[in-house]
This record gives C-alpha cells, sequence and structure tokens, in this order.
C-alpha cells in the first residue's frame, strides 16, 4: 500500500514551532529521508535533526519519542514512514 516502511506515528504536535514528536517503532537516522501521511497530508523531506529529550541525536531507536521539525502541519495519529 505505502511505500518505504513504517518507522513510527506522530503523537504530538507543536504548531507554533512546526516540531513534531513521533514514537518510534524502528530505527530512524538523521539524514533518512521520510515521508509523513495522514488525512489530507501526504509529503515528504529529508530529517534535518531530532531531539530525544531536548538533547540533538544523530539516531534514534524503537521505543523513542523524538521531536523534529516538519515541513507542514502535521496531527496525531499520522504515520511515518521511511523511504
Amino acid at each position: 500500500m505505502e511505500e518505504g516502511k513504517l518507522v513510527g506515528k506522530i503523537v504530538h504536535y507543536f504548531s507554533k514551532i512546526g516540531v513534531a514528536v513521533v514514537e518510534l517503532c524502528d530505527t530512524l537516522k538523521v539524514g533518512d529521508k521520510i515521508k509523513i501521511v495522514g488525512k489530507d497530508v501526504d509529503f515528504t523531506q529529508e530529517v534535518e535533526s531530532m531531539e530525544v529529550d531536548h538533547k540533538k541525536v544523530q539516531e534514534a531507536k524503537a521505543g523513542e519519542k523524538v521531536g523534529m521539525k516538519v515541513s507542514q502541519k502535521v496531527k496525531e495519529g499520522f504515520e511515518v514512514y521511511k523511504l
């Protein structure tokens, strides 16, 4: 159905700063290309930076929640795929 591999779901979105919190079900690295899919939204972008507990990380693993800038508005429940 979707291209790419499901790596997480959006669990929160800070609209003022354009940052999404993604709960991961797989590993994600800075530099990975991701696709975010949800109601009326379907876009791809590169992971430019991620934070776990307000610390910059290069890689995050399944079970972690990461904050990352997103190029469009997203909502809770949207799915994140690694391309």
